[in-house]
């Protein structure tokens, strides 16, 4: 018996995923706007991906309810909706650490054993720790309820000092900006790196900040000189990311931005949160994604790409940053698609010459000694080649 092709004119399309997110009264509109942004815009610089469903839901739908700002928005969607999505977003919570509704409980319970995903911001994780999902595991909050929540649920293991925490099923995220963090690192999980920053391009923020990440920098933006320069940190900053390939020290960076070590030590943390070197792992890391991705490449060639000395101490910082290894993330990513724009391939493999291409100051690049032929990395459409 042969098999009979059926015609693409009668497949059924891939169900969309489905993303719920709360509406309620007395809610900031800043959340909620992240969340509509993300996944609720349609997206004609992806092609013909599919991309989510949302729904805005209320416990009260058609229901005005009252948004900080003085004006009021009216949800379709009640808490039957977010029962049944896959994706389910609480922004907020009002008051932050009052009583959360029993029905608004039930619904995530009932989400969580259909298989959906539980995200909250900010305050949203108080409803998240109502159903006790958050029991025995680790969560954040806006650091100005982190006390509150560790007081009203002493199970949950809160951690004021990170910008979002990944459990699998259920995910927690610092306050406002941090929204934006865990959104594209939810895109990123289901359509890779490169999707992942082509809507953070859309939407003007940094592609990917790591969830360890400090939530309060004390200096976040730099100062601009009189020549309307930015400061060294910021330059050295720059300078790194065109060299990722190679290898990066705390001297070679500070001398980048033309600081003594301990000084660009001081000043680095401070305005990153994070150490340099820290800094750097997440670059390299964000850089390998699309090299997964691609399928171009072995693990051992997409590591050395990326500037790690060796494939073990790639697979070590990937498995910590994305919870996952680098063959699981190819295989879950890989697909027969044309490049985006901003994403990274390997190119070429080229003989490495001290002093030559894929050096920096003369030293051979990280992870390729000599007689061995190292992955190029291009950038595809645009972004400029590392020098």
């Amino acid at each position: 018996m042969t098999s009979q092709a059926v015609p693409l004119h009668l497949t059924k399309p891939a169900p969309a995923h489905v993303v719920a997110v709360l509406a309620f009264d007395g809610m900031a509109p800043f959340e909620l706007g992240v969340v509509v942004e993300v996944f609720g815009l349609t997206r004609p610089e992806l092609g013909d991906l599919p991309w989510y469903e949302l729904r805005v839901c209320s416990a009260e739908p058609g229901r005005d309810l009252r948004v900080v700002g003085g004006f009021t928005l009216r949800a379709e969607h009640g808490l039957d909706a977010l029962s049944a999505a896959d994706t389910v977003i609480i922004p907020g919570v009002s008051p932050a650490g009052g009583t959360i509704a029993p029905s608004l409980v039930d619904a995530l319970l009932k989400a969580h054993a259909r298989g959906a995903r539980l995200v909250s911001i900010c305050s949203g994780a108080f409803a998240l720790a109502a159903t006790g999902l958050l029991d025995g595991r680790r969560a954040t909050t806006h650091w100005r309820y982190a006390r509150t929540l560790a007081e009203r649920h002493p199970a949950v293991e809160v951690d004021a000092d990170v910008l979002y925490v990944d459990n699998g099923d259920v995910l927690t995220s610092a306050g406002s900006a941090a929204g934006i963090d865990l959104c594209l690192y939810l895109v990123r999980a289901d359509h890779g790196a490169a999707v992942a920053n082509t809507v953070a391009r859309r939407f003007v923020v940094p592609p990917h900040r790591e969830g360890g990440q400090a939530q309060f920098i004390e200096a976040a933006v730099g100062e601009i000189g009189p020549d309307g320069v930015d400061d060294g940190i910021s330059r050295s900053m720059a300078w790194a990311l065109q060299r990722l390939y190679g290898p990066l020290s705390v001297p070679a960076l500070a001398r980048a931005a033309n600081m003594s070590e301990r000084s660009f030590l001081r000043h680095f943390t401070r305005r990153n949160g994070v150490s340099p070197i820290r800094w750097v792992v997440s670059q390299r890391i964000a850089a390998s994604l699309p090299l997964l991705e691609s399928g171009e490449g072995t693990v051992d060639e997409v590591a050395a790409a990326v500037g790690f000395d060796s494939t073990a101490t790639y697979r070590h910082h990937f498995t910590r940053q994305m919870r996952t290894t680098p063959t699981a993330y190819r295989k879950a990513f890989v697909r027969i698609t044309a490049p985006l724009a901003g994403s990274w391939r390997v190119e070429a493999f080229t003989p490495l010459v001290a002093g030559g291409a894929g050096t920096e100051d003369g030293v051979i690049a990280a992870g390729s000694p000599p007689g061995r032929r190292a992955p190029a990395l291009r950038p595809v459409q645009g972004v400029p080649p590392c020098p």
